[in-house]
């Protein structure tokens, strides 16, 4: 089940309207499905992360940005083991997904490329219990959340940010902007998990790439590679520092 390349999350989507020049579900569908025919992925003991991604409509600047570094995921946690990553997003009117793990940067950005930001409110807590669920059958050491907003019930993302916590699963929640809703609900998340959050702008492409390393880096190879990586990165010391300050 968690080597399908892609399966909606929860009960069924509903489809509203495309605009034009938008990937349709139909076209997604007949990209994952050639996507299976793939040879599978041999992780060995690579580590596995959780790569999920708010795509409603305010995320398109984002979502390229996040296609464009996240080759360098697998190029930092290469040093430390090696790295699978599933993705997950969610977008439109009850539409969440995931795919398969995958291993190469070029399949990753294969599946990103072909996804058009929809309209929509947010649906974290579905991202969180797909952590859950898929962490009952494959081992996951840390899932990566970007966003800007949070329009849910705070206490319900709490209660399940809690339950990833016992399982030693950490999150590193990357904030796009000052949201203050935003922000409450992605710190006791990262709280609550024994992880981090943390801010970067769209505009400075390099502060999105650190923390995304640096949360490959813990995926790859725990603690320890994540220190390694800090150096003088003032991002990925930020990470660490946070990760201090919670739950461990």
């Amino acid at each position: 089940m968690s080597d399908k390349t892609d399966r909606a999350l929860g009960k069924a989507e509903t489809t509203a309207p495309q605009a034009a020049g938008a990937s349709t579900p139909g076209a997604i569908d007949r990209f994952l499905g050639a996507a299976k025919q793939l040879a599978p992925l041999a992780t060995g003991q690579a580590g596995r992360l959780v790569f999920a991604l708010d795509a409603t409509m305010s995320r398109q600047p984002t979502w390229d940005l996040a296609c464009s570094l996240q080759a360098r995921m697998f190029e930092v946690a290469a040093k430390s083991g090696g790295l699978a990553v599933q993705l997950v997003y969610f977008r439109g009117l009850m539409e969440c997904r995931s795919s398969g793990w995958v291993g190469e940067p070029q399949r990753l950005n294969g599946l990103m490329s072909r996804i058009a930001c929809e309209g929509g409110q947010t649906q974290i807590h579905r991202v969180l219990k797909h952590v859950r669920d898929e962490a009952k059958t494959v081992p996951i050491r840390a899932f990566v959340f970007v966003g800007d907003a949070m329009e849910e019930d705070v206490d319900a993302l709490a209660a399940l940010a809690g339950e990833l916590g016992l399982r030693g699963i950490r999150g590193f929640l990357f904030q796009e902007g000052h949201d203050p809703a935003a922000s409450a609900a992605f710190a006791t998340i990262a709280r609550l998990t024994g992880g981090a959050h943390a801010r970067f702008d769209v505009n400075a492409p390099g502060s999105l790439l650190d923390l995304l390393r640096g949360a490959a880096a813990y995926a790859s190879g725990g603690r320890e590679a994540l220190l390694r990586l800090a150096g003088d990165n003032a991002a990925v010391k930020g990470l660490l520092s946070a990760m201090d300050g919670g739950r461990r």
